[in-house]
């Protein structure tokens, strides 16, 4: 008999064993589908949903755009980034061809095409602050101001595309200041640019180039911006955001993470030099995102959770 009882403690206890292995299993899967679930509801926040961002072709607007986009894919949006020229940035957004931008330099850069296209758009905010744009030399130079320049680097500023703001106010900055009567601004892109200061920088050359920061060059070289005077480049500048007009309302999330973006000179260096450097501009933005999950959250802010 006591044998017997053994047996059916046996039993029982086995079966009790054998029901809370199940139950652990039942509730880890039950775990796992809450966690997959979690996963999947935090990569479709977009549910597919296309978002156009567009940009223009410089180096500071190529980071700061493919960052937002990879932030955004993440999201579950389909994410289209589109590069053009500058006016024609502002005239896609104010037209609702593309749903948003982060590259208006304000007040100076940008201003004309601010004051054409700036009430046709939604205004979300700054995304940057300290931007600054001005004639950059090498610091080897032995000129500090723009009233010391006379006759270096063939009397010309190595400039970016025409109709840039940069550009406008070199050219202003030709007609203002006496001593640079005879010189002139040379009209290229930011690439070929780039490739003139890194040619010139590398033999101890003299140039004078249109500069703005951010730029992966102040991290390269040594360079310093010219003294200004007569003031021609204006104050420290902001980047900012601005959207088209229904996009609040349209795609309420993708309006939060465009307000809620903002980050630092550092930052946005740090995805230019790496891009400068041969990696692609996606695998850049894609590195920076990943090694910086707590700036990302707080533009995600309410959407991850």
């Amino acid at each position: 008999m006591i044998k017997n009882w053994k047996k059916l403690g046996f039993a029982a206890t086995t079966a009790s064993a054998l029901l809370l292995a199940a139950c652990a299993d039942d509730a880890d899967t039950t775990e796992d589908t809450e966690s997959t679930e979690t996963e999947e509801t935090t990569a479709n926040v977009g549910e597919g949903q296309e978002v156009n961002l567009a940009y223009v072709l410089w180096d500071s607007e190529i980071a700061s755009t493919h960052v937002l986009g990879e932030v955004f894919e993440d999201l579950g949006y389909e994410v289209s980034l589109t590069a053009l020229d500058n006016a024609i940035m502002w005239e896609s957004v104010a037209n609702g061809e593309t749903d948003a931008m982060v590259s208006a330099w304000l007040p100076g850069t940008h201003e004309e095409q601010y004051n054409q296209y700036a009430d046709s758009m939604d205004h979300v905010g700054t995304n940057l602050e300290g931007a600054a744009i001005g004639m950059v030399v090498p610091a080897y130079m032995d000129v500090d101001s723009i009233e010391d320049l006379s006759d270096e680097a063939d009397q010309t500023v190595t400039g970016i595309e025409a109709g840039a703001g940069v550009v406008a106010a070199s050219e202003e900055a030709v007609e203002t200041y006496d001593n640079l009567s005879d010189w002139n601004v040379q009209t290229s892109s930011s690439g070929a640019m780039a490739t003139a200061l890194s040619q010139a920088y590398q033999n101890e050359e003299e140039i004078v180039v249109t500069g703005w920061s951010p730029h992966w060059k102040f991290s390269a070289y040594d360079l310093k911006y010219l003294e200004d005077p007569q003031g021609v480049y204006g104050e420290a500048e902001t980047i900012d955001t601005f959207a088209r007009e229904g996009l609040s309302e349209d795609m309420p999330e993708v309006y939060q993470v465009l307000e809620n973006f903002f980050w630092t000179t550092e930052d946005m260096e740090e995805v230019m030099l790496e891009i400068q450097e041969g990696a692609e501009p996606e695998d850049a933005a894609r590195n920076w995102v990943d090694a910086n999950e707590d700036v990302v959250s707080e533009w995600t802010a309410g959407l991850t959770e």
